[in-house]
């Protein structure tokens, strides 16, 4: 794969370890093969989603702190408080924008 894509092979044994870690891809049997393999795992996006909320938490609470640090009223705090209420309109609906696109998948 290295080779192939014109990469290290640590490169590719790093980027393996963060796709497994996040949930998109699982170990696959090669019947008659020695070598590792790897394939997409079945509704990998919709779980890479899921796991994104404690990132959106994260950026919403820093908006908040950055609100309070820049100062109420300020032009700083209302660019954050736009952050601010994205980030959290992002953490309110994205369970049920997932939940919907699995089940219209029937998954």
């Amino acid at each position: 794969m290295a080779e192939r894509l014109g990469i290290s092979s640590g490169a590719v044994s790093g980027a393996i370890k963060m796709l497994s870690t996040v949930g998109l891809i699982e170990r696959a049997r090669a019947p008659g093969s020695r070598r590792e393999h790897y394939r997409v795992r079945e509704g990998a996006w919709a779980t890479l989603m899921s796991s994104q909320n404690g990132m959106v938490q994260a950026m919403f609470e820093a908006a908040d702190q950055g609100i309070a640090a820049a100062g109420y009223g300020s032009h700083a705090a209302r660019r954050l408080q736009e952050m601010r209420d994205f980030y959290g309109f992002m953490f309110h609906e994205m369970p049920a924008l997932i939940e919907r696109w699995r089940s219209g998948r029937g998954t």
